[in-house]
């Protein structure tokens, strides 16, 4: 048996065991002849998906698992705990069940993956070692002949490689058993073969000297970049996103990425955002070989310049301006808010890219600024149930009321929860003495119970 569903484990049946033994135990059992080449097939497709969605590294790992590698991905999911609910209600629509684990080590993760119970487990950075002490010596790996030794020598699990010395633990076991316990604890490197869904656009140099010093290193990247833009050239592509990669004369690597907000291949454009990201590199003994690889690409064919005999400014690009600031101060800092379709007014507006073009707009007026939650309002004198207030307090300091308007009622959206089935928000706009303008809203009509309590709250400032 080379699998079994989750009720044949119940009853008892275990990969590895014989078909005829399985049917002794099981009279009616179902059995299907593996098909480890279609297996193979459901694995490619999944990490490409995986490459396309959620990560730029993904790999197969062994005949029923996939290796994803989130490092700088998982923010964009809302954290590792929801990217990991996400990815198991994705895989259960389509009739897979799977168990995660998020661990500093692909061998630490394979490991907790495939032998800790749990469904998911997340751990904590550093804490490789303690995570899979408990975990039997098989979740390392190891060949048969290490794991025959191992039991004849009492070892069972892989706290009890711990404080074995490394000589007789890779005499007993064998060299490739240390390596194993090594890349699971996080010690030594253990690289991942990425699928690529496409050819990738890569370049390389190969330093005859290892170099350390920062004008040494982004003359080289500066040649990589001159080198790409030729194959981007040439496969009529423009870089999205870019990774560099530098390899030490350790055996570590560094590596720095970059995104751009449109598809370029402008080689003085990407060496202003390569130096902005230089001193990111620590070349420790010295940098020996150095990679630059473009894992998203999009088409980009000339365009048309304006010949100059209309009148008129042109509107100036904004996409090197935009990957500038991104270098400084991260990508998710740049961003416009675009309409959503929604009453509520927190709802009703979301974040889009920096060069998207927002649409739809809603004619109704709205604050500059609206509070990520509304903050109430104390000490109000209004006159119900139609009137704005004449005084409130906000933040501990009071405000006379000069001019209203409104209001404008807003009901709840009654098909998202219970609470708003009733629910009703009077808005009204506001300025005070001082010459601020402020987005108020009443909970109720000021008529019926039902609809809210009649407290005031703040939910935007005009100007």
């Amino acid at each position: 048996m080379t699998a079994a569903c989750s009720q044949a484990l119940e009853l008892g049946l275990v990969p590895g065991m014989a078909a005829a033994h399985a049917r002794a135990l099981v009279a009616d059992l179902d059995v299907r002849d593996a098909e480890p080449e279609r297996d193979r097939d459901v694995l490619d497709r999944l990490a490409l998906h995986a490459v396309g969605r959620w990560t730029p590294t993904a790999s197969v790992s062994g005949p029923d698992g996939l290796w994803l590698d989130l490092t700088g991905t998982t923010h964009l999911f809302g954290g590792e705990e929801r990217f990991c609910r996400r990815l198991l209600r994705f895989l259960r629509r389509f009739g897979y069940t799977a168990t995660i684990a998020i661990a500093g080590s692909p061998g630490a993760a394979h490991a907790l993956a495939r032998f800790s119970g749990a469904a998911t487990t997340i751990v904590p950075a550093g804490s490789e070692t303690a995570a899979i002490a408990q975990l039997p010596l098989a979740a390392l790996r190891l060949t048969p002949d290490a794991l025959s030794a191992a039991s004849r020598f009492g070892l069972e699990r892989i706290v009890d490689l711990y404080p074995m010395p490394r000589g007789p633990l890779a005499k007993r076991l064998g060299l490739s058993a240390v390596t194993r316990l090594d890349q699971a604890r996080g010690l030594v490197a253990e690289p991942l073969v990425p699928v690529a869904p496409f050819e990738m656009p890569r370049v390389e140099r190969r330093l005859l000297e290892p170099i350390g010093t920062a004008e040494a290193i982004i003359q080289v990247i500066g040649d990589l970049v001159d080198d790409m833009a030729t194959v981007l050239e040439t496969r009529g592509f423009g870089l999205r996103a870019a990774v560099l990669t530098c390899l030490c004369v350790d055996g570590l690597e560094q590596r720095i990425g970059l995104g751009t907000a449109r598809a370029t291949r402008d080689a003085k454009h990407l060496k202003r955002m390569f130096a902005l990201r230089v001193e990111r590199i620590a070349p420790g003994l010295g940098i020996e070989a150095m990679t630059l690889a473009a894992p998203r690409v999009e088409a980009l064919q000339p365009a048309a310049m304006p010949c100059g005999l209309i009148d008129g400014e042109r509107t100036p690009d904004l996409a090197p301006l935009v990957d500038q600031l991104a270098g400084r101060v991260g990508g998710d800092a740049l961003f416009r808010m675009a309409p959503r379709e929604s009453d509520v007014p927190e709802r009703a507006v979301r974040r889009m890219g920096a060069l998207e073009i927002p649409t739809g707009w809603s004619r109704w007026t709205r604050p500059a600024r609206l509070l990520a939650r509304p903050e109430m309002l104390s000490h109000v004198v209004a006159l119900l149930p139609d009137h704005p207030p004449r005084r409130f307090v906000w933040r501990g300091k009071a405000y006379e009321v000069v001019a209203g308007d409104g209001p404008e009622r807003i009901h709840g959206e009654w098909w998202r929860t219970a609470r708003e089935m009733w629910a009703v928000r009077d808005y009204f706009q506001v300025e005070a003495e001082g010459g601020e303008r402020f987005w108020l809203f009443r909970r109720g009509d000021g008529v019926d119970v039902p609809t809210g309590d009649l407290s005031w709250y703040l939910h935007g400032l005009f100007g």
